[in-house]
């Protein structure tokens, strides 16, 4: 519940200012988040499961982190995460006719350090974006992303390997 409270102040402080208040918020609620972490507002963070954020991490504004209990979401050092991007951990196995949703899942998200995760991206449970790669704008992630690579599409696809 206090997640739930702290993410309407949250919302209310400038999106892009106050960054030491709303790392005291955050811990407040359970987020590990470090030192010099900067986490923009209006992004929301769902669930109650663990969070970490990394040293010299960027959270622009709108990012959404559903957690869950049983899947943690952890984004390491340096890593850039454009507006809007989206970390869903949970999921549903494929039901019977009488509903297809079936039995609910959960799988971690694990973000390594040094990574560009563009605009508007959608990054699903069981996912590992390997240290130093890119996912382009727009992308859905669906697997893991190997080390220094980069990625677009729907879903995200390997276009190159990064030097």
């Amino acid at each position: 519940m206090i997640r739930h409270l702290l993410n309407f102040i949250l919302w209310a402080l400038p999106p892009t200012r106050l960054f030491g208040l709303r790392r005291f918020l955050l811990g407040l609620a359970g987020v590990t988040v470090s030192t010099d972490t900067c986490f923009c507002g209006h992004g929301w963070i769902f669930g109650r499961g663990q969070v970490e954020i990394g040293s010299g991490t960027w959270l622009s504004p709108g990012v959404i982190i559903h957690s869950h209990l049983d899947a943690p979401v952890q984004i390491k050092d340096r890593c850039d995460i454009g507006p809007g991007v989206e970390f869903v951990t949970g999921g549903h196995e494929i039901g019977t006719a009488h509903r297809r949703a079936g039995a609910g899942t959960a799988e971690a998200i694990v973000i390594e350090a040094g990574c560009w995760i563009g605009a508007k991206v959608l990054i699903l449970g069981g996912v590992t974006v390997g240290a130093g790669s890119i996912v382009a704008a727009g992308s859905v992630v669906t697997g893991d992303v190997p080390p220094n690579t980069l990625v677009a599409g729907v879903p995200a696809r390997k276009k190159r390997e990064l030097t």
